[in-house]
């Protein structure tokens, strides 16, 4: 998802969203240091992808 799409989540969706890709983070994580993650790409685009639902989470927190 992008910016633009998160955006037009409400809040609890939008923290339901965040915690979703908190735990696909971790499980990317295990599964790159557990040698099963065969696309390396991934993990640098759920992380990117999780960082970004932050930082609209934010802004929406703080009203903007």
């Amino acid at each position: 998802m992008n910016a633009a799409d998160l955006n037009t989540l409400d809040l609890t969706t939008l923290k339901a969203k965040v915690k979703e890709l908190e735990e696909e983070v971790f499980r990317v994580r295990f599964q790159h240091a557990t040698s099963q993650l065969q696309d390396s790409s991934k993990l640098r685009k759920t992380r990117r992808e999780f960082a970004r639902a932050l930082t609209v989470l934010r802004l929406k927190e703080l009203g903007k």
